[in-house]
């Protein structure tokens, strides 16, 4: 059975904090220093990093370095994803990540696939809203960017992306598909972040074997 390292012990990571729990899976600490993690402690665990975008920055090389392998919620690092990559590719660290670990958004994926490669051509156009607590840091989310690379991929247009911040909302994301004739709508809506700790501790189980770099949903 795999040991994990929680880098964040924030809200998620006390979500995962008790999926760990009720798999029967060690939790060897809960960071928000992952950098202090001893080298010898770390070659034996699983990171699992649902930190800040600025923190994850500053901590992928070590983690890339040091860790058995890497599970990687955090999002708002799309612009050195190169360096990531390259980074975990080259230590020989597995790594999953996903800009949502829930099993429901990634099927929303996978529908929003199917659905805008059918209605390529047709005279629709794509708008995505996505609607998220006022703790969040990055808008749009990182969700809402990777369903707006799906539309743009599957229908050719790049869809407009509306962000709202209130209250405690774990997530909502709908995407809209209007034409002259008809609309079509996709919703996607969090009850808590429970589904998003969950994917992220199936994750960290598919590692065990692994190697490389992965998007979550391709594991599925």
């Amino acid at each position: 059975m795999i040991k994990v390292i929680i880098s964040g012990y924030g809200k998620m990571g006390h979500m995962i904090e008790k999926e760990l729990r009720d798999k029967g899976i060690e939790l060897v600490d809960a960071s928000e220093n992952i950098q202090a993690t001893p080298a010898d402690v770390a070659r034996e665990c699983v990171c699992i990093d649902f930190t800040t975008p600025q923190a994850f920055r500053e901590n992928y090389p070590f983690i890339a370095k040091h860790f058995k392998a890497a599970v990687i919620g955090t999002t708002g690092w799309n612009d050195i994803a190169s360096q990531v990559f390259n980074a975990f590719e080259q230590a020989g660290t597995p790594m999953i990540y996903t800009s949502n670990f829930s099993l429901g958004v990634n099927a929303l994926y996978a529908a929003t696939k199917k659905v805008t490669a059918l209605l390529k051509g047709e005279g629709y156009t794509p708008e995505i809203e996505e609607v998220h607590h006022i703790h969040k840091l990055d808008a749009p989310s990182g969700t809402a960017k990777s369903l707006a690379q799906i539309v743009e991929d599957g229908l050719g247009l790049a869809p407009e992306i509306r962000s709202i911040r209130e209250g405690e909302v774990p997530g909502i994301h709908t995407l809209t598909l209007r034409s002259g004739c008809d609309q079509l709508t996709l919703r996607h809506e969090a009850f808590s972040r429970e589904g998003f700790a969950k994917g992220a501790v199936a994750a960290a189980l598919i590692t065990e074997g692994l190697s490389g770099v992965h998007e979550f949903g391709d594991l599925l």
